[in-house]
């Protein structure tokens, strides 16, 4: 009797392996076939079709459809806007935070974060700087108009979603607060 040599064994092994491995892959169906038919997405229902669970212990959650998926809602308040090199809010932009002010007094299971933008003038660690005093003065307007201080967080963003060698009325709409409402 004679025997493989072990390369030879181990390329068998091998070849053996590797076709065990590679099954066909299945076609999809055409989805006249289906049960479902050709619509996408599942049977026609509405939104208002949808079952919603009510299980406490289910582990899901209801969602307000205007949260994101780490629930904020960027866009229900207007933006502070400031002057170059500068944190303080001006006249102008105040009402913008008292309508800020209006929103958490009718919404109170929200909060509201302050993130500070800079144009791309500046260096990094000078534009997070002035980021951060920027969403601080929001905040601290905010806290004179009485809302409490728990409601409101701040973040510095600098000059990182800023537009670079941008013109003057882009660098104008980079110099800014986002308010941004976060869920409880």
């Amino acid at each position: 009797m004679k025997f493989l040599s072990p390369q030879a064994t181990f390329v068998v092994l091998s070849a053996a392996v590797i076709l065990a491995g590679c099954s066909k892959k299945p076609l999809r169906p055409d989805p006249s076939a289906t049960l479902m038919g050709p619509q996408s997405g599942g049977p026609n229902l509405t939104p208002a079709e949808v079952p919603v669970t009510t299980d406490a212990n289910s582990g899901l959650q209801n969602r307000d459809m205007n949260f994101d998926a780490n629930g904020q809602l960027r866009g229900a308040l207007e933006s502070v806007y400031f002057d170059f090199d500068r944190s303080e809010v001006k006249k102008a932009e105040q009402a913008k935070l008292q309508a800020a002010k209006d929103y958490l007094d009718k919404n109170p299971g929200v909060r509201l974060l302050l993130e500070g933008h800079c144009d791309w003038r500046g260096t990094e660690e000078y534009n997070l700087g002035l980021g951060d005093r920027r969403a601080n003065e929001a905040k601290k307007y905010l806290i004179t108009l009485g809302v409490s201080a728990d409601k409101l967080e701040t973040l510095s963003k600098g000059s990182e979603e800023a537009a670079k060698n941008a013109d003057a009325a882009t660098m104008q709409k980079d110099r800014r607060d986002d308010l941004v409402v976060l869920k409880q």
